[in-house]
């Protein structure tokens, strides 16, 4: 039975499908031996889920939407991740901090300096680690593909109704944080047919130290 927690995060821009892979991998891991832990950002705490209320629906400029992203995140990492982490769960979330700088970031045109500075004061450990996950599996997907999916699905957030244009400067910023931590990041083209995608997203896992001991 494993015991060393593992942290992985599901990103990509609304419609390019990154939810629905995220049971798959939950089943996988359980069945190596895993206990799972599935949550999300914003939300995942009782807090957290009030922010996300108001960051999906309310009008707010850029600097509060981004302290409100990190309060939310502080709240969840205290309260959810960090323990799920310590007793040896492998937690899966649906979106984490590479969500930030690519929306708030490169999507809001907010200071990506500040962006870092709030990510150091949230995400720091006691033992002065950068909490980051151990993987981030990015379903790129093209924007106006995404447009389509979404087309009808359901009533969109403020976050959902923005223009094409938005979306591709949120893809941009998913693009620059794989540049600039490629050994974290897994890129899925998520333009694929269902099978294909969790083939691949099985694949970069399985390309993974931890998913080889797990395994053996």
């Amino acid at each position: 039975m494993p015991t060393d927690g593992l942290f992985i995060s599901f990103e990509g821009i609304d419609g390019a499908g990154k939810s629905t892979h995220i049971d798959a991998l939950a089943a996988a891991l359980r069945a190596q031996g895993r206990t799972v832990t599935l949550t999300r950002e914003p939300g995942g705490t009782p807090l957290a889920e009030k922010l996300r209320a108001l960051l999906l629906h309310d009008a707010m400029d850029p600097l509060c939407e981004a302290l409100l992203m990190f309060a939310a995140r502080r709240d969840h990492l205290q309260q959810v991740i960090e323990p799920a982490l310590a007793r040896g769960d492998a937690v899966l979330c649906d979106r984490f901090t590479d969500a930030t700088f690519a929306y708030q970031g490169h999507g809001r045109g907010f200071d990506l300096a500040t962006l870092t500075t709030l990510e150091r004061w949230v995400q720091t450990t006691p033992q002065g680690r950068l909490r980051q996950p151990d993987l981030t599996v990015w379903f790129d997907l093209a924007p106006e593909v995404a447009a389509r999916r979404l087309a009808g699905a359901r009533v969109p957030d403020k976050f959902e109704s923005q223009p094409v244009e938005f979306f591709r400067r949120v893809a941009a910023g998913y693009a620059q944080r794989l540049a600039d931590d490629p050994v974290r990041f897994a890129r899925i083209a998520a333009d694929q047919p269902l099978d294909a995608v969790r083939a691949d997203v099985m694949a970069a896992c399985g390309r993974q130290a931890w998913w080889r001991e797990v395994a053996a």
